[in-house]
This record gives C-alpha cells, sequence and structure tokens, in this order.
C-alpha cells in the first residue's frame, strides 16, 4: 500500500491555495499530540473532500463560507477566511479544473454583507462590515469617508434634479473600477425612460460614469405643456451636460433619444466625444408623419391605451413578445402610466424632425445601430443616417425590433464597448 496519503497532500495543497502558506504552516507545523488528529482531518475532509471538488469556483466556495460564518457568527472563522479572500490566498491553483481566480475585490466584499443583512441581519452584516474594515485598512486598503446620504444603489444609480426648467431626472452611476474611462448619456426612446438603460448602463459602469435621464414629460422629469420641438429637448439635453460638467460624453440615444443626439452634435459638437444614434430616423416622410398624427388624435380621444398594443408590437420582436411576455407588460403599463398630453406633445417633435439634409454637418465619430426586425425605424432610415455622416459605422442587430437595447442589451453593450474603445484608442496621447 503506497505511503503516501493522497487525500491529505491534495487538502494541503488546497488549504494553501486557499489561505497562504504563512497560515497554513502556522497551523501544521503547531499541531500537538492533542489537535494533531484535529488537523489532519480538516485537512482531508474540508480541503480535499469539500474544496477539492471541481463543481463550483474556488471563488463561489469563498462567497458561501464567508457568509455561512457570518450568519452563524463564527467571527473567527469569518476573519480568517475574510484575510485570505482579499489577499487572494497563495495564487496556486487548486488544481480542479479552477483558474485560481478566487480573490474577493472590497466592493464584492460589501455586496456580500449587504446580501448578509437580509438574509442574516443586520446585527450580523453589521459586525462583518466592522471586521472587513479593519483588515482593509490593515491590507493597505484606502476608505476615504463619504456621507451615507451621498450614497447611491448601484444598480440603478444615484437620482439627482438639474436647476434649470424644465427640472430634467437623471441617474449617475459611477464607474465600478473607481476611474472612469468617459462618461456615456443615455438617452431614451418616446414613451419610456430612464430604467429602459438599466442592463446596458449597470454593464457599461464598470469601465464608465454613466447617466441616464428623463427628458421633459418623461419619467420623473417636469411635464411643461407641449407642444415640444426637437430644438427644446436637445436644449434640455445641453443644458444638463453643462450641469453635470462631466466634459465631452458618449452620447447614446435611442429612437427619440437619437434624434437629440442628431441635433447636439450638429449644434453643440464641443459637449459630445462620440455619438451612438440606435433605432431612429432623421426625416419621417409623408406617410410617416401621417402615421404620427393619426397616434397622436387616438391618444387625444382615447388615451394611450389605443396606442399601447401598437406600440409593443413596434417596440418587440415577434419572439420577444412570444417568449418573455412579463418584461412587454412591464413596458405596456410604462406607455399607459404616462401622461398622455406630455406624450403627445413629444410626439409632434418626433413627427417634424427633419436633420436628414443637415447630417453631412456631423464631425463626431459616431455609429449607428439598426434592429433588422425594426418596423417603427426600418434599417433603410439608419442607412441613410450613416450614408451622410462621414466615417459612420452601421450595425444591424438581427431578430430585434425598435427596442434593442431592451431585447438584446448584452449585444448592444458591446457595439457601445467597442466603439468607446475604438475612439478612445483614436484619441492623440
Amino acid at each position: 500500500m503506497d505511503a503516501h496519503d493522497h487525500d491529505y497532500e491534495r487538502g494541503l495543497r488546497n488549504r494553501r491555495a486557499m489561505l497562504g502558506d504563512a497560515w497554513v504552516d502556522r497551523s501544521t507545523t503547531q499541531s500537538t499530540a492533542f489537535n494533531a488528529d484535529f488537523q489532519n482531518f480538516i485537512t482531508r475532509y474540508a480541503w480535499h473532500e469539500v474544496w477539492g471538488r471541481p463543481g463550483l469556483a474556488a471563488k463561489t466556495r469563498r462567497v458561501i463560507v464567508l457568509a455561512i460564518t457570518c450568519a452563524l457568527g463564527r467571527w473567527e472563522e469569518f476573519e480568517l477566511h475574510l484575510r485570505a479572500a482579499l489577499a487572494g490566498g497563495s495564487g496556486a491553483s487548486l488544481g480542479a479544473g479552477d483558474d485560481a481566480a478566487s480573490a474577493l475585490t472590497p466592493d464584492e466584499v460589501r455586496e456580500l454583507l449587504i446580501q448578509a443583512a437580509v438574509y442574516a441581519g443586520v446585527p450580523a452584516a453589521n459586525t462583518g462590515m466592522a471586521i472587513a474594515a479593519r483588515l482593509l485598512r490593515e491590507l493597505g486598503h484606502e476608505l476615504p469617508l463619504q456621507p451615507a446620504g451621498e450614497s447611491g444603489h448601484p444598480g440603478c444609480g444615484r437620482s439627482r434634479k438639474s436647476r434649470g426648467e424644465p427640472a430634467l431626472h437623471c441617474t449617475v452611476r459611477e464607474a465600478r473600477s473607481g476611474r472612469a474611462a468617459g462618461t456615456i448619456v443615455f438617452s431614451h426612446a418616446l414613451g419610456a425612460d430612464a430604467s429602459m438603460w438599466d442592463a446596458v448602463a449597470n454593464r457599461l459602469a464598470a469601465t464608465h460614469r454613466v447617466v441616464c435621464y428623463d427628458h421633459r414629460g418623461h419619467g420623473d422629469s417636469a411635464a411643461p405643456p407641449g407642444p415640444y420641438t426637437m430644438a427644446q429637448l436637445t436644449d434640455d439635453a445641453a443644458a444638463l451636460l453643462d450641469e453635470l460638467a462631466f466634459g465631452p460624453v458618449l452620447w447614446v440615444g435611442l429612437s427619440l433619444g437619437g434624434m437629440v443626439g442628431q441635433e447636439l452634435a450638429l449644434r453643440a459638437p464641443q459637449r459630445l466625444a462620440a455619438l451612438v444614434i440606435a433605432n431612429s430616423s432623421a426625416r419621417f416622410d409623408e406617410a410617416g408623419r401621417e402615421a404620427w398624427l393619426q397616434r397622436i388624435a387616438a391618444i387625444e380621444s382615447g388615451g394611450l391605451e389605443t396606442i399601447a398594443d401598437g406600440t409593443m408590437a413596434r417596440w418587440f420582436s415577434e419572439a420577444f413578445r412570444r417568449e418573455r411576455p412579463a418584461e412587454v407588460a412591464r413596458w405596456r403599463r410604462r406607455i399607459v402610466s404616462n401622461d398622455a398630453r406630455a406624450y403627445v406633445a413629444a410626439g409632434h417633435a418626433v413627427r417634424e424632425h427633419d436633420a436628414l439634409d443637415r447630417l453631412d454637418g456631423i464631425r463626431v465619430p459616431t455609429l449607428v445601430i439598426a434592429g433588422a426586425a425594426d418596423a417603427g425605424t426600418p434599417p433603410a432610415m439608419s442607412q441613410a443616417i450613416a450614408a451622410r455622416i462621414a466615417g459612420a459605422r452601421l450595425e444591424l442587430m438581427a431578430d430585434v425590433a425598435h427596442l434593442s437595447a431592451l431585447e438584446q442589451p448584452a449585444a448592444f453593450s458591446a457595439l457601445i464597448e467597442r466603439f468607446a474603445a475604438e475612439v478612445a484608442a483614436a484619441v492623440p496621447r
């Protein structure tokens, strides 16, 4: 029989990988006749039999251990594993197909403890926060003071209202990386609001500061009497950018937001570093303008319910409506809960928008995105926009209708990420 204890050696390897050599050496070399059997037992049983299983990533097992020890108030064990998680152990692989990327960032520890507050109780999370703060300082992390009132939910951003008239509501997500590669401003479609960008904004906020705002007459922004003009909506956006003072931004506008982006690039190019026009139009033909008049008349006579189902058919592809009925129902509720007068007021701005013959004046880098199944602003409209703007690139997203950012947020985000990287690379150093 092989005298080599494979289970013990594998467990010891895993224990070192997760806790570091110094801790393991101290535990094993200082074992006594009293606890040597126990050290052997946990090395084989915990660190080989459990940690050695390839079914979960080592990082996931770290999170499980921290959550359980926090919930049970096993603070010595919690501190041991938290210190190792923040330091990254020894960096060695567990040898079970794991990529050894098991360290936790301070942000990940914070999220773990916030979730523990719900499921294990606030007192447990409070103690965990105190231990984590002490360890972070010991490990050289700076923890600058920040008033609790200035904290914003990272999944929807910190809300604020502009000082001008009309007061516009916006959310600001600071870059989770701590150093923003730039600022991206998202401008939504008619009848939607800033929340339509949540999935895209949260992904891009990993590296960028992200601003999402509500047009006048939408969401939590003020709704002055209409009709509105595209010039007014553009002035609103320009004033908001000036107040935020984040410098030239990457503007991402979908539908109505894309129209505002066109006007901003023409009238205030110094405010933009680059432009994305998604599922939009630069001009409606006579048939399109007549369709808008009919839509406005229907709302004025019967309210927003009269257009809700037709809007969902334009906004989302047939497959999406079939597979994601709850999501479609959510946005139908959004449509009918709008202020009908404000919707009509903004509808007039969309109907009257005409920038096609001026688009050759846009000089900022431009990406145009179209949805292959978009009946509201068909790909031909995007093609016409891209053809008029020097250097513009057109991307056609397959199997999506008008709200491409909602149907395929990951694919939409990837297009923005790639474009932002290209724009940044082109800036002289």
